[in-house]
This record gives C-alpha cells, structure tokens and sequence, in this order.
C-alpha cells in the first residue's frame, strides 16, 4: 500500500535522527484560501482557493463551488447590492476581470487588456469598478483605472509617469480615491519580509480634476489595501510598520496611525471590510480570518470545501529532456527531476515513469516538530539530492512504516 512521509531536508535532519525513532505522521490535508472579501450584509465570505471561487457563511462552516475553470481565478469582491461578484481570470490568457450575476449564473468579460490586471474595489454606488494595470506606464508599472460595471472604456483614474500606483480604495462619498504608491509591493505582495523596496506610501486624491494629492503616510513600511469606514472618516491598511505584518487605522484627515492587530510573526493579506464596517476579513496562514472591530477580536474561519473543481484532466507527457539523473544503487532504476518533481522509472526497459517524491517549502515552526525513523538515515543523501539541501519537506511513494 502506498504510503506518504514527510521527510525534512538538510539540518533538520540530523536534528530529528538525533531526538530518537518516532514515527513521523503525514501531514493534514489543508487547501489554500485566498483573498477574502465579505458579502454587503455580512453573511458571506467569497474567497479564492485552488484557482476557483467559493464562498462560506461567514461563521465558517461548508463552503460551495461558485466559479470553476482549469484556469485561475481569484481576487472576488462582491457588488453594493450584492447581486453580483467581480473577480479576476487567467480564463482567456491574461489576468481581466469578469462579473457573475447570481440570480441567472451569467458570467461576463469586463475587461480585455493584454496586461495583467489587479481587481481593487467596486464603487459604493455599484457603478464603477476600480482596478490597477501596467499596460501604459513604463516599464509596466501600475496604475489605477476605474471601467463602468455595466461594461465600456477604461478611464486613468491616477497615472504618475515612472511612478507604481495601486490597492485604489474610493470613498463611500465617491469623492476621493485613497491609494497606494511607490515600491513593488502592489506586484510583489507575495514577497515575505521586509525590504526598502516594498516600501510605500498612501495619498489621497480627490475625484475632481486637477484637485492636488495630500500624502497620509511616508514610505516607512510596506503599506498595502487601504480600506475606508463607512461613515468615511477612518482608513484601515496593512502594514509592517511594528515589525510584523499587522493591520492598522488613520484618520482621513490626517493623523496618527494605530495598531489594531498584534500578530508578531505570519502575514496579513488582502484584508477586505464589511460594507457596515463591522468586520474586515483577511488571509493568513493560507487560511481565512476575520477580525471584530467592535470587540478588536481576531479569529480564524473554520472551512471545509466541497465542490469539484475544473480539471484539465490527467496529462501524459514524452519527456525528452530532464534537470538530474541518478542511477539506483542496485542499478534497476533510474530516477529524474523534471518540472520540480522526481521520477523513477526502470533502468533496463524504460517506460512509464512513477511520481516518487514533490519538494515544497514547510516552515521553521513546523520544521522543529517533525521526527523520522532510521530510514532517513540509510536515504539521507538521496533526500539532500532532490531537495537541493534547502530545508523543504519531501512527500516520498512507498516508504517503509
């Protein structure tokens, strides 16, 4: 019977040998889930995972299939009315943004840039859809458009030559637009840490033409999402500014900011607020999270999946050209990388070839728990082998128990 081990590389390694012969558990199942954004009442959370869009009660619980395509979608966010779901699709090559109705399961093209496209906000008034795109700065940095809802031209919103403009929040009023500026961190969020160039600043400009920008916050920190209160007078952000990846407040019209979440460690991503401002909903630790901004209460949202996604199906490939190759010790297999996965297949007749093990990341906190039996000891330098002597962990077919 086949039968998965996580198997820590490099220093780890030694480590777990030396701690004793326990037999290391498979590691839970657990999906990603991504990019959050609360329903207009409240009652729901859409969210990204595997590609696809689901959504779950916003008290956690049983999640449904809402879009589905072998391509990749992501990034939902719900209409005023809550009659319809803005979100972005790799469906017809690059990232553009689409709209599903939920009443008639329509599902429409918004936009047709041949640049990726980052979805940022629908307008109070259900009107205009915000979002930032590279396609007509230099160098493809950013800058924020809006398009009608009900489909047309986009319109430059903001547009700074050499200048990266992004995350454009407007205002419940629709008379200012606050938004993200500088550094790489609106095409680079996934970028873990803090460096000079994630750095960004947040400014506010009015709607009206030719009204001048007021900066609200220096490039300090990585700054990214801004979010406004309902009554328009607060604006809620992610920053690094205390070091780690937190969500904070500061008044519109200028101020002091303010800490309102304490994480020391982990991310916070794409936070999204409630129309209401009751909640802001938000990604960490590939998981969804919601936090209270009446209690200042911050908690995971329980979710189980179920649906079946879109799937290309099983493809079998002639491969002609791989990264390594090692022989078997008893010279009857043969095993290769390629496309980041080992393969073993036989040495003498060729054929068919097996997956055998896939490298991924684990972090430090795991890394510390994880404990093997001797058998990692007589494969250690295969292990070290494909995982490139990086701490990883590595899923291996039919390893011993």
């Amino acid at each position: 019977m086949t039968m998965w081990r996580a198997v820590l590389a490099a220093s780890v390694l030694a480590a777990s040998l030396i701690a004793g012969s326990v037999q290391a558990q498979p590691p839970a199942p657990k999906p990603a889930l991504a990019t959050p954004a609360l329903s207009p009442d409240g009652s729901e959370i859409a969210f990204a995972s595997g590609g696809d869009i689901w959504s779950v009660p916003a008290a956690g619980g049983v999640a449904r299939l809402l879009v589905t395509d072998p391509a990749t979608e992501e990034r939902p966010i719900y209409s005023p009315d809550g009659k319809q779901l803005a979100f972005i699709s790799t469906r017809n090559g690059v990232a553009n943004i689409y709209i599903l109705t939920f009443a008639t399961g329509q599902l429409r093209r918004l936009t047709w840039s041949d640049s990726p496209e980052q979805l940022d906000a629908w307008s109070r008034d259900g009107k205009w859809i915000y979002f930032s795109s590279g396609a007509n700065d230099i160098a493809r940095q950013t800058d924020v458009y809006r398009v009608a809802a009900t489909g047309g031209t986009p319109l430059e919103v903001s547009r700074e030559r050499f200048l990266s403009e992004f995350n454009a929040a407007p205002s419940p009023d629709g008379q200012a637009l606050a938004l993200m500026a500088k550094g790489n961190s609106g095409v680079q969020w996934w970028r873990n840490g803090h460096a000079h160039i994630d750095e960004a600043e947040l400014w506010l400009k009015p709607v009206a033409a030719g009204a001048p920008y007021r900066r609200l916050l220096g490039p300090v920190a990585k700054h990214l999402r801004p979010m406004w209160s309902p009554d328009g007078k607060t604006l809620f952000y992610m920053s690094d500014q205390s070091g780690a990846e937190n969500l904070w407040r500061l008044p519109a019209a200028g101020g002091s900011p303010t800490q309102i979440t304490h994480f020391t460690s982990g991310r916070v991503l794409f936070p999204s607020i409630a129309l209401d401002g009751s909640a802001i909903v938000f990604e960490r630790d590939f998981g969804l999270w919601k936090l209270d901004l009446k209690s200042g209460q911050a908690a995971p949202v329980s979710v189980t999946l179920r649906g079946a996604p879109a799937s290309a199906g099983d493809r079998h490939l002639h491969e002609t050209e791989f990264q390594q190759m090692a022989l078997s010790p008893d010279g009857k297999k043969v095993a290769i990388v390629a496309h980041g996965e080992v393969f073993a297949a036989p040495a003498k007749d060729g054929g068919a070839a097996t997956r055998q093990a896939v490298v991924r990341p684990v972090a430090s906190s795991v890394a510390s728990g994880l404990l093997y039996r001797q058998w990692i000891g007589q494969q250690r330098a295969y292990v070290d082998k494909i995982s490139g002597g990086r701490l990883g962990y590595v899923h291996i077919a039919d390893m011993p128990s």
